[in-house]
């Protein structure tokens, strides 16, 4: 008989029985809503309240992806998750040169807080939830919707929402940081100082995964750097200051949805017990909130194919089921079409729609953790709870995250496990169906309906952004943009001055430029 592992290398038996759960106790193991939160984070799960339904979107302009939100939110997607533009996650505005031919392309272009306000036209921000997923100038993408929620009278402790604000997986997975780990970590630890005194519901943080994973990681790499990673922000957040009960209740988490279905659902249930030890155990948390794992999940981008993409429809639903059976918070479902393009209004429809068939249709949300007491699942996650918390004490004892990834460290070893996956698939060892078995030759020549971004697009965006400029006053912007730098060259609070900068005028582009003359930008170390 072949011998069969998970995508993590984890042996799986033939057969699981009773005696392969003695040693974990499962008579008394936590119910839903008892720390560790193996089996989930509230007692009644999805029959007290189902998963926020929060698709990922944003392309073009602000005022199409205006159209996209309003589109979604008619068909019942419950809270909005903002794609920015390269050119956005950045720094740069859309007339830079480093702009060119990017803008508007893998999401909306944001050079200014107009261009923000277009984009949530007429949407009661004070009633819908709204995650970016923006991470070096984050803290400048959220001033500028505080900016706007102030214009439109809306008291600050009246937004919920997340700012994505994770820097470290982007320089070990990613690429878009801008500024060294530093003064990256410092922008972190002001949006959270500044989020937990005047924005109570933000979560000032995702510490994401899913990036990891679709760099290459394992489940149980996965795991470990990204809660490695979320070490080092409670550790910069208590130094800087903040109390541990007042930052760890705001901090979320992200995490993919992969194909190996029992994996994963086992990679969540592992997740939330890991979590709730260390915040309490290492970092002294005494409130059950700051224990508490939540997060959101996204199914695996790079598991969709470009041949036959159609089959990516059953993908993504057994993603999304194995997301719901683990427990998560909020779910994105991709779209059909996502290998080849940015999704089709219908495509993006259809990836609602699942979601929307597994909460009413399947009567999975009916019970808790139902799986929960299963030999397979109780064992397997047991063991990626052991192989991650091995994986996590290795990344310490080299110096933690930051050091691990300014030596190029995490990078190698999530380059290694993608090379061995590549390697696997290659030889047939991994079957991806209609690639590399099952093959229909016709396949190739049924191209389906792309969304396509206009190639005026960059040139209008430009425009407006030059029309703002001439508008807008030019000694108020320079008196805030100067006021930045002073607050960037001593420890004073910088959310403020954003604020203020970006309501004045200032784009998104010139702020960053006023950090990277004081911080400088990030270049980083050959991976060992």
């Amino acid at each position: 008989m072949r011998r069969r592992t998970t995508e993590s290398g984890i042996e799986i038996q033939p057969l699981y029985q009773e005696k392969d759960v003695a040693d974990l106790d499962l008579a008394h193991q936590a119910k839903p809503g008892e720390f560790p939160f193996v089996r989930g984070i509230q007692e009644s799960m999805y029959r007290g309240r189902l998963w926020t339904m929060r698709q990922y979107a944003g392309y073009a302009s602000a005022a199409e992806s205006n159209e996209r939100y309003r589109f979604l939110l008619s068909q019942g997607q419950m809270g909005l998750s903002v794609a920015f533009d390269l050119p956005t996650q950045m720094g740069y505005d859309s007339d830079s040169p480093m702009a060119v031919g990017e803008v508007g392309r893998t999401g909306v272009a944001i050079d200014s807080v107009e261009d923000m306000a277009a984009l949530f036209d007429g949407i009661p921000l004070e009633s819908v939830s709204v995650s970016m997923t923006i991470n070096a100038p984050a803290a400048i993408l959220l001033a500028m919707y505080l900016a706007i929620a102030r214009r439109r009278g809306i008291p600050f402790d009246k937004l919920s929402g997340t700012s994505q604000n994770d820097i470290l997986k982007e320089y070990a997975a990613r690429g878009t940081y801008i500024y060294p780990p530093a003064p990256s970590m410092r922008l972190v630890t002001d949006l959270m100082r500044y989020c937990a005194a005047s924005v109570p519901g933000w979560n000032t943080i995702s510490v994401s995964g899913y990036h990891i994973r679709e760099a290459g990681a394992t489940a149980v790499q996965e795991l470990a750097f990204t809660l490695a990673n979320g070490c080092a922000y409670l550790r910069a957040a208590t130094q800087a200051g903040l109390d541990v009960d007042a930052v760890a209740p705001r901090m979320s988490f992200f995490w993919n949805a992969h194909n190996n279905f029992f994996e994963e659902i086992a990679k969540f249930r592992a997740a939330r017990q890991l979590w709730a030890h260390i915040v309490r155990e290492q970092f002294g948390a005494r409130s059950p909130r700051s224990w508490l794992m939540r997060f959101h999940t996204q199914t695996g981008g790079s598991t969709l194919t470009a041949q036959e993409p159609q089959n990516n429809v059953v993908r993504v639903t057994l993603q999304a089921l194995a997301a719901v059976l683990g427990g998560t918070q909020s779910l994105h479902t991709n779209a059909q079409d996502e290998a080849l393009a940015l999704p089709t209004q219908e495509a993006a429809k259809l990836a609602l729609r699942t979601q929307q068939i597994i909460a009413h249709e399947s009567g999975v949300p009916d019970t808790a953790d139902p799986l929960g007491g299963s030999y397979f699942v109780e064992r397997l996650t047991a063991e990626l709870v052991q192989a991650s918390r091995a994986l996590l004490d290795d990344v310490e004892r080299r110096g933690g995250p930051i050091a691990v990834i300014e030596s190029g460290w995490m990078q190698a070893q999530i380059a290694e496990s993608a090379y061995q996956a590549q390697r696997k698939v290659e030889s047939g060892d991994t079957v991806v169906v209609g690639v590399n078995k099952y093959v229909d030759p016709a396949a190739s020549t049924q191209a389906p309906q792309l969304q396509r971004i206009d190639v005026s697009l960059e040139r209008e965006q430009r425009e407006r952004l030059a029309h703002m400029r001439a508008q807008r006053d030019a000694h108020a912007v320079s008196t805030r943009l100067a006021a930045v730098r002073a607050a960037a060259r001593t420890s004073s609070a910088l959310m403020p001055e954003f604020i203020e900068a970006v309501d004045a005028g200032a784009t998104l582009g010139e702020v960053c430029d006023a950090l990277r003359e004081v911080f400088s930008v990030y270049h980083p170390a050959t991976a060992v």
